[in-house]
């Protein structure tokens, strides 16, 4: 929209500069201030959406166990027993967390380690069929969950015979599961953080004597810090969520994660649920991770960005 400079007629007293200010500042049309409106209000439905079902979930965490079918907005009156029948012994939930932090945690090394390696070869080296490699990749990661579940348990329980292996209740039987859907997020994430350092830095660090392992180590690397850490925040979220693998190949209550672990509570009979418990788990087991995107929300935003400008 055009604006008009206000100007002072000669024998006139002069305006402000708060007068000029308001006099030159465009008015918005009706058509602008709709669409103001309109913004606003779907920001505000997007926030509500996202936000209104943890917010019921730590609602309904601070009932009296006994109100768990509840529907009123305010606790009446507050209460954290729900709190301490979670970390009841008869739960095992602390074991559970910790199960899931050895998983998520094993998972998202093994990925960086395989894909970092990966990612810096499919950026430098040249080859034929590089792109069908990069589709093959991410193409995989396409494929439902549970389509490999079935071929993944009769081989984790020895039923191939070129493969005599009996991994039921051991944590690979759900590590190396994981990496399906961790390893391809690394890749391309990586792939395109590699493809922008020019490889004149690597050239000129082995001019100055480091070798190529030396100059990856200490000249790529650090550059390609934001894309690495976004993929290590997402890779352990989505292992430290994963429930299908955890519940089919961790049976045994010792060695359950714990969205396995959450799922397997019960209250004083078999047809009690304890609705209370269930959703101050559920609190417990999302705040670490909400609390983490919060904090790292602009460096999982850069990394996730950073890597399509050339």
């Amino acid at each position: 929209m055009s604006t008009t400079n206000l100007t002072v007629p000669e024998g006139q007293e002069l305006l402000t500069k708060r007068e000029l200010e308001t006099l030159n500042k465009p008015k918005k049309t009706g058509k602008q201030i709709a669409g103001t409106v309109a913004s606003l209000l779907g920001i505000a439905l997007i926030i509500i959406y996202c936000i209104l079902p943890f917010l019921w979930m730590v609602i309904s965490s601070l009932r009296l166990p006994s109100e768990g079918l509840s529907t009123e907005f305010i606790p009446n009156p507050m209460s954290v027993q729900n709190f301490h029948i979670v970390f009841n012994e008869k739960n095992n939930f602390f074991t559970a967390i910790g199960n899931s932090i050895l998983i998520s945690t094993v998972t998202t090394a093994l990925t960086l380690l395989f894909g970092i390696v990966a990612a810096y070869a499919l950026a430098r080296l040249r080859f034929t069929g590089k792109a069908l490699v990069l589709a093959i990749i991410i193409g995989c990661s396409m494929f439902p969950a549970i389509t490999i579940l079935v071929p993944l348990l009769k081989m984790f329980t020895g039923n191939y015979e070129w493969l005599p292996i009996d991994w039921m209740n051991h944590y690979q039987a759900a590590i190396i599961p994981s990496l399906s859907f961790g390893l391809p997020l690394c890749v391309w994430n990586l792939t395109a953080f590699f493809r922008q350092l020019p490889v004149e830095l690597e050239q000129a660090a082995m001019v100055d004597g480091c070798t190529p392992t030396t100059a990856f180590r200490k000249i790529i690397l650090p550059l390609a810090a934001p894309g690495i850490f976004t993929t290590v925040i997402l890779t352990f979220i989505a292992v430290w969520n994963e429930y299908m693998f955890a519940m089919t190949f961790l049976p045994d209550r010792k060695k359950m994660t714990a969205p396995v672990s959450l799922s397997q509570f019960t209250g004083d009979s078999a047809f009690n649920i304890p609705y209370g418990a269930i959703m101050a788990a559920g609190v417990v087991v999302t705040v670490p991770l909400l609390a983490m995107v919060l904090i790292f929300q602009r460096r999982i935003v850069a990394g996730l960005t950073a890597g399509g400008v050339k």
